[in-house]
């Protein structure tokens, strides 16, 4: 059975002060299967956190039905929600107590041996620095503890939203390798709410696309990437001046392009490689180099939604 179903979930709030209501979920579907990342895209204010947090009942929706593990949400959370972990805000910790000690005291309240404490600990990288108190950790290392902390319970499915806001890249390399391991490890599905659409390019599997409460695309990364190809290519040729007068004259749409190898020739609209390669060889320019420009989430997204990443 999939871990998350939501269809055509409705959420709403009311205005404040005289403003008017405000739709934050719009008839959203919601499908992620069991194992890997699912990465859950939007902009900020697309309703995401709204999703989680009717999916965790903390708040109800207006019309619609949610099930985690085929389970009604929220009439039978009280049956999943043993086996669901979630971060859903910056974490809470005693300041003065260290990493192990925060563990502990939520360990005892969850019914969880001690043991796995450390097993938690040494998932997330802090098994070094257990001892140190919380207040000393810096951003990324707090948000791993958070991680830990929703793991102790062995969560089936794992949800995470935005968990590296705020965070330098050092930590959000971190948290980044740490969502790629537990993607791996067969044994827990990772939810995975961002407006980062790097890290959800790079450890996400799945996707679901989300902008004002709807949902616009969804699939295996891949695929979501392969539905919107740029159908350009990028050349590298000896007389870049001549072979692009060629390719124009041709009708082809041309930019400059410069990467680490250094200036080359964009062209734009190929539905065939081969036609530069004949069209410039028969003209006597010789390619050096011929690159497919495969599409990658931000193109998907500015395509599919027309807002900005």
């Amino acid at each position: 059975m999939p871990a998350v179903v939501m269809e055509a979930v409705t959420k709403t709030y009311r205005g404040r002060r005289g403003r008017p209501p405000q739709k934050a979920l719009d008839e959203l579907d919601l499908l992620v299967e069991n194992g890997g990342v699912h990465g859950f895209l939007g902009p900020n204010g697309s309703g995401k956190t709204t999703s989680i947090r009717v999916l965790l009942g903390l708040v109800s929706a207006d019309a619609g039905t949610a099930r985690l593990f085929d389970r009604p949400v929220p009439d039978a959370l009280p049956e999943v929600i043993g086996h669901v972990g979630a971060l859903v805000e910056t974490p809470l910790f005693f300041p003065n107590f260290s990493g192990r000690r925060n563990l502990e005291l939520l360990a005892e309240v969850a019914g969880v041996p001690r043991t796995r404490v450390d097993e938690c600990l040494d998932i997330v990288d802090l098994r070094d620095r257990a001892g140190d108190r919380f207040k000393g950790y810096s951003l990324g290392m707090k948000q791993r503890l958070g991680i830990a902390a929703a793991l102790l319970k062995h969560p089936r499915l794992l949800i995470l939203d935005e968990p590296s806001n705020g965070l330098d890249p050092a930590g959000i390399r971190d948290v980044r390798e740490l969502i790629r391991r537990l993607g791996r490890d067969g044994h827990t599905t990772v939810l995975l709410s961002s407006h980062l659409l790097a890290e959800i390019e790079q450890v996400a599997d799945s996707v679901t696309i989300l902008t004002r409460g709807r949902r616009v695309a969804n699939g295996p990364v891949r695929e979501v990437l392969a539905g919107r190809s740029t159908h350009d290519v990028v050349i590298r040729v000896s007389d870049r001046e001549s072979a692009g007068a060629v390719l124009q004259a041709a009708g082809f749409g041309l930019s400059p392009f410069d990467d680490v190898r250094g200036p080359a020739l964009a062209v734009h609209n190929v539905q065939a490689p081969g036609e530069v390669t004949r069209l410039l060889a028969r003209h006597g320019h010789y390619l050096e180099e011929l690159t497919p420009v495969h599409a990658d989430l931000e193109t998907a997204f500015l395509a599919i939604t027309g807002e900005p990443a």
